[in-house]
């Protein structure tokens, strides 16, 4: 017999897994697997205080690419035409793109306060600028529309700014009239009364697309404001009585409509030509395009092809797929707005938010709408993509501005400073290794 000294070792217990031995005979906790799946990252990411920042400056910056290469590809024809370089449309347009990136960074950085400060001389200035129209030797126009500012070597115009400075102004004043938005006197006053002075004096040059898009801008503003329903009733009303008597009093607008409403336009030289050649140039895409720079109807075909016709090269050299991921652009930078809208804090911020919201994804779906033929023909280009400095300049700003929303959310903020924090540690860090080496 074997003699043992000290205390015996109690018998394991437990499930023995290969050479070691578990105490404990509960089971093991299950590990969370929502947080390694790819779903639950998409989740994760969707979920982050940085999605809508990180969104709006995406979405931009890639439809703004995308404008210049579309610029350069459908301009470059009739450059040439006219007897200039066929890169003359697309340099102006990157020109406007460089000068239009200060003015969207310092809007980024538009506080609050500042906008506050700066809501009412900004519509001020810009009912000014668009009065110049009318001045004998500085107003210009085409077409029978009174709505440019031309000088030697510059022009611009007015109506474009006046967006940007309805919309801070309506975010500032609504905000501040929000409880009282249910009688019609604090709406009237001085809501519908300064942006009808703005509607009217873009209306006075006879310029009917950018007034449906300022039309677009005050509804998405007072709708968030939390202006009663049976409003935008009345107020619907009359402004579509007021639309069709404006196309009834032209007769190129009437020719317009009437030609829209026809089962088929059999004027393709005339006044279907270019409904006519912007279908004909989606049709002939098809999947993946004819390549890029290699459009037919650019060669002359295609009346403005390079602004307000811009979708339908971009559907004929890069297909469904390129016409499918403009849409996808701005589908992402609308949800990216209307996050802010729901979640921001600040009351001025989610209506002027509201208000470029309608701006620039309401006047992208006319666009789109008039070269697919579900509208008749209005002119009004397709944000960031179509050539031309001023509406480029004024949505760069305007999104800027909106950034600076999404930059000012509480959450995000704190993030943006954590990031910032860490790359500042990591390039000191960098920069002693470099020292010691």
């Amino acid at each position: 017999m074997t003699a043992t000294t000290g205390r015996m070792r109690p018998a394991a217990t437990g499930r023995a897994t290969g050479s070691t031995v578990r105490d404990d005979p509960r089971p093991a906790p299950r590990r969370p697997a929502s947080d390694d799946r790819p779903a639950g990252r998409l989740r994760a990411a969707w979920s982050s205080p940085l999605t809508t920042y990180y969104l709006l400056v995406g979405t931009t910056g890639l439809l703004l690419l995308l404008g210049l290469v579309m610029v350069l590809s459908s301009s470059s024809i009739n450059s040439l035409v006219h007897g200039h370089s066929p890169y003359s449309v697309f340099f102006d347009q990157t020109k406007y793109a460089l000068l239009g990136l200060p003015v969207m960074l310092v809007a980024t950085r538009l506080t609050g306060r500042w906008q506050r400060r700066l809501a009412w001389p900004a519509l001020g200035g810009a009912l000014v600028f668009q009065l110049m129209v009318f001045v004998p030797g500085l107003g210009c126009g085409a077409g029978g529309n009174q709505n440019w500012v031309c000088l030697p070597g510059f022009s611009a115009q007015p109506s474009e700014t006046i967006k940007l400075g309805l919309a801070l102004w309506l975010g500032v004043v609504l905000a501040r009239k929000a409880p009282l938005l249910w009688q019609v006197r604090h709406v009237v006053v001085p809501g519908l009364l300064g942006a009808g002075a703005a509607i009217g004096v873009v209306l006075a040059g006879k310029d009917l697309g950018t007034t449906l898009v300022l039309l677009l801008l005050l509804g998405g503003a007072m709708f968030v404001a939390g202006v009663p329903g049976w409003m935008f009733g009345v107020a619907g009303s009359a402004g579509a009585l007021g639309v069709v008597a404006l196309v009834i009093d032209s007769p190129s607008r009437v020719l317009r409509v009437a030609n829209w409403l026809k089962a088929e336009c059999t004027d393709i030289y005339g006044s279907c030509l270019q409904s006519t050649h912007g279908t004909w140039a989606l049709g002939s895409g098809g999947l993946l395009g004819v390549g890029l720079g290699q459009s037919s109807e650019k060669w002359s075909y295609l009346p403005a092809a390079q602004n307000d016709f811009i979708f339908a090269i971009i559907g004929e050299e890069l297909g469904l797929v390129g016409t499918l991921l403009v849409l996808a652009l701005f589908a992402l930078l609308a949800v990216a707005m209307l996050r802010l809208i729901v979640g921001h804090p600040d009351p001025v911020a989610r209506i002027s938010t509201a208000a470029i919201f309608a701006w620039v994804i309401g006047q992208a779906l006319i666009n789109i709408a008039v070269v697919i033929e579900l509208a008749p023909v209005i002119g009004v280009p397709l944000p960031l993509v179509s050539a031309g400095g001023s509406a480029l300049i004024m949505t760069m700003a305007a999104l800027g501005v909106v950034i600076s929303y999404a930059r000012s959310e509480p959450e995000t903020a704190a993030a943006l400073a954590a990031r910032t924090g860490v790359l500042r540690r990591s390039i000191a860090v960098l920069g002693r290794a470099r020292g010691r080496a």
